[in-house]
């Protein structure tokens, strides 16, 4: 199994000592640094000597820079590492935020030990996780499905039967190769596909083909 090499940024301190024990007893992750804000972060990983984290594990509310900050930054200039939010919040618009601003997975902070763990290995793998709670959260936010699809810029825009087919199948987390099977096309195929929805949408990754597609009722979460 690989390693995943994770970096945490949190100012509560208590919580930040206890995530890094945590992270520490996992045999897979390796915790690379902690950062006590987001400026902190940021210093850290513009100093940073070797490989970088694959993954960050951020909150969002913090002094100086926060999440919505850090999560931009981190997106614009250092791409190939991956955030995971971790929040006390359940407000959809907070969310839409964070996913927007890059992040690939959101998570209560009272999440059990297994799910961040899940969460982690799934982001790593696949790109992005949200759970069932994130779901029902954006869903119940918009009850009233809107009149016309729009990209996150709000511009108009119409989405084929085979985007449709693809962003569902992106929605119940399958990997460009699952992608391929169920729908008999080539690998390549499937990712130029995937690179298309990224572009029409505007969306940074797959968490945000996800939000939208929630948004607009093209995926629903039955419970």
């Amino acid at each position: 199994m690989d390693t995943i090499r994770i970096a945490l940024v949190d100012d509560q301190k208590l919580f930040l000592q206890s995530l890094a024990s945590l992270i520490a007893s996992v045999p897979n992750f390796e915790l690379v640094f902690t950062a006590d804000d987001g400026n902190d972060c940021v210093q850290k990983l513009d100093n940073f000597k070797g490989n970088f984290p694959d993954i960050i594990l951020m909150d969002m509310e913090m002094p100086g820079m926060d999440g919505v900050e850090l999560n931009t930054h981190i997106h614009n200039h250092f791409p190939t590492i991956k955030t995971i939010v971790l929040s006390i919040h359940a407000r959809e618009r907070l969310i839409a935020r964070m996913v927007e601003a890059g992040a690939s997975g959101y998570l209560f902070k009272n999440c059990d030990k297994e799910e961040l763990i899940n969460a982690i290995e799934t982001v790593h793998k696949r790109d992005f996780y949200i759970n069932a709670q994130v779901l029902k959260a954006i869903q119940n936010s918009s009850h009233k499905k809107l009149a016309s699809t729009t990209n996150i810029n709000k511009i108009p825009i119409e989405l084929s039967a085979r985007e449709k087919e693809v962003l569902l199948l992106i929605c119940q987390e399958k990997s460009s190769a699952e992608i391929a099977n169920e729908l008999f096309i080539s690998v390549r195929t499937a990712e130029g596909h995937r690179n298309n929805l990224l572009t029409k949408i505007g969306c940074r990754n797959m968490a945000g083909l996800v939000l939208f597609a929630v948004k607009h009722g093209i995926y629903e979460l039955v419970y």
